[in-house]
C-alpha cells in the first residue's frame, strides 16, 4: 500500500505525536482515556482528551494508526506499517 509520505512526515514533526507513538508502540491497543492517562504520566503533558484526538486525526491520516469503537470506547491501535515503507528508495 502506497502512503502519502508528506502527511507521514507531518504526523512525526510534532513532538507530542512523537510521544503517542511512543505510547503506542509499548501497548499496541489503547483506549483514547489510557492514552491519555500515559501521556499525562509518563510525560508530564498537560493536554486534553480533545486535544489528543486531534493529534489522533493526523495521525490517522497518515496511516500511522487505526482506532475502531468498542461499546462506548474508541480504541487505538499502532500502524507502523507507513514506516518501514518511508525511506524506500532512499536506503537501499
Amino acid at each position: 500500500m502506497n502512503y502519502d509520505k508528506d502527511a507521514i512526515f507531518n504526523a512525526l514533526g510534532d513532538s507530542t505525536r512523537r510521544r503517542m507513538l511512543d505510547e503506542l508502540s509499548e501497548r499496541k491497543e489503547q483506549t483514547l482515556y489510557e492514552l491519555t492517562i500515559r501521556l499525562i504520566t509518563n510525560h508530564n503533558l498537560s493536554i486534553s482528551r480533545q486535544a489528543i484526538a486531534k493529534h489522533l486525526s493526523v495521525l490517522e491520516e497518515a496511516g500511522l494508526v487505526n482506532s475502531k469503537r468498542m461499546g462506548k470506547y474508541r480504541v487505538i491501535k499502532f500502524n507502523n506499517e507507513p514506516l518501514k515503507n518511508l525511506l524506500e528508495g532512499w536506503i537501499e
